[in-house]
């Protein structure tokens, strides 16, 4: 389970650090925060929680260019390949 969030982890840590304006760094950590919960947690998230990060990461994406968008973009593909797995309620 966690082997895709750490992934979108990783790439969402390194997005943040490419990222040339501060709201959208931050607007990365503050989802990047949340995977790392999600990871630690004895709990999985469900699709509800899934869908509102990809909508986050997805409005990220438009705001971001070259490695930056890049690396959400890769991040985007992990958590989708993981949602794909989990049973909806």
């Amino acid at each position: 389970m966690t082997d895709r969030l750490q992934e979108a982890r990783r790439e969402l840590d390194a997005a943040a650090k490419s990222a040339d304006d501060d709201d959208v760094r931050e607007e990365i950590r503050e989802t990047t925060d949340a995977f790392a919960d999600y990871v630690m947690s004895d709990t999985a998230p469900n699709h509800t929680l899934l869908d509102t990060q990809l909508n986050t990461l997805r409005q990220i994406k438009q705001r971001t260019e070259g490695d930056t968008e890049r690396r959400v973009d890769d991040a985007i593909d992990s958590v989708a390949a993981y949602r794909k797995t989990i049973d909806q309620a």
